[in-house]
């Protein structure tokens, strides 16, 4: 049985190994792997770094570089068959066109100068290769550059475009507590009408003074969202108020509840501290805050 160097070195002769695809760029050179190089000389990696040792002045580092880890890794990226090199704990040596031409020279064997001939004429056809498609590489590179800036501008553009989202976010974002000053009824107004429209189910105001303004306020809830109202009296008027509202809107309902000084706007589970009548927002100072208690621990104290 012959030796994987010899069944190799047989396939080199009879041209059924492709010698162009053992030639790589590394440091803007055309290199061959001193592994590769051996296959094809029918010799082992050993004995042809011995050999090159021995005669070490017939190769300057023009003609013959050891890579480093980074080089060795990329090798190894790119291509499978050489996937031991991870393992190695001696870096490989490369060879030039012009290396490979002198080992000819130090291996003295007539394997050797057709090997070599062959990877001669592999690397004239890679050049004529490279210089015949010089348009395409330059094209291929300017496109990859592009595409580059493009991924680079895109991350850019992502991330202003988060962080716009981010501040209308916060400006959108209800605020959780507050102050409130003389004369800002509009912006009272409309601090608690977006504490309405952002209620999903229900709606339970505890306010002592209530009228038809409040009813108005109450109607930017969003369909579907009950609305509870608990004041310590309802009048006529109220009353009256009331009825023709649930005439025309979603209705709501009104119960007497003498229990609470304070305001208290329950949206779904959360429960606002407010320190005014709703229909007084904005008139006086007054404010308020998101509580620590859910309104189920506020009904419960109630029922």
């Amino acid at each position: 049985m012959k030796k994987e160097s010899e069944i190799v070195n047989d396939s080199a002769q009879n041209g059924i190994v492709d010698i162009e695809k053992m030639i790589f760029n590394i440091r803007g050179m055309q290199v061959m792997i001193d592994r590769d190089l051996a296959q094809l000389y029918g010799v082992e990696t050993k004995a042809l770094n011995q050999a090159v040792k021995r005669n070490i002045n017939r190769f300057p580092e023009r003609f013959r570089f050891q890579l480093s880890n980074n080089e060795a890794n990329e090798l190894v990226t790119i291509c499978d068959r050489l996937q031991n090199l991870k393992h190695s704990s001696v870096m490989p040596y490369v060879f030039t066109e012009q290396g490979v031409a002198m080992l000819s020279t130090v291996l003295h064997s007539t394997t050797a100068v057709e090997v070599s001939i062959q990877i001669m004429d592999a690397f004239t056809a890679m050049r004529r290769f490279i210089s015949s498609n010089a348009n395409i590489f330059q094209r291929l590179a300017f496109i990859e550059q592009n595409q580059i800036a493009l991924s680079a501008h895109q991350i850019m553009t992502d991330n202003k475009l988060a962080e716009v989202f981010r501040r209308l976010d916060s400006v959108n974002k209800i605020p959780t507590q507050g102050i409130f000053y003389d004369g800002q009824i509009f912006d009272a107004y409309t601090f608690a009408c977006d504490l309405i429209r952002s209620a999903k189910e229900q709606i339970i105001l505890f306010d002592n003074y209530i009228d038809d303004s409040v009813l108005t306020m109450l109607d930017k809830r969003t369909d579907g969202v009950s609305v509870r109202i608990l004041t310590k009296s309802i009048s006529p008027q109220l009353r009256l108020d009331i009825n023709r509202h649930n005439a025309q809107y979603p209705p709501l309902t009104a119960e007497i509840f003498v229990k609470a000084h304070d305001r208290f706007l329950c949206i779904d589970d959360a429960v606002y501290h407010i320190g005014a009548s709703l229909k007084d927002l904005g008139k006086k100072w007054f404010a308020f805050n998101k509580m620590q208690i859910a309104t189920t621990e506020l009904l419960a104290h109630w029922q």
